[in-house]
């Protein structure tokens, strides 16, 4: 069900999610974890790009 490259994506985002979160409540410092949490739908959908990449190339 779930591929290797699945587990990066997901990794990415909760990365990028506790980074985000470390930013905001921690550093106090709202426009860079705002910044970072930005990048969470980017590679969901770069995530999602390839995963339909791969599926459409293998039906061919």
């Amino acid at each position: 069900m779930f591929n290797k490259s699945d587990f990066f994506i997901i990794l990415a985002v909760m990365l990028s999610f506790f980074v985000s979160a470390y930013l905001w409540f921690v550093l106090n410092d709202r426009e860079q974890a705002i910044f970072t949490a930005i990048w969470i739908p980017s590679i969901f959908s770069f995530g999602i790009y390839f995963k339909l990449c791969a599926l459409m190339g293998r039906k061919k």
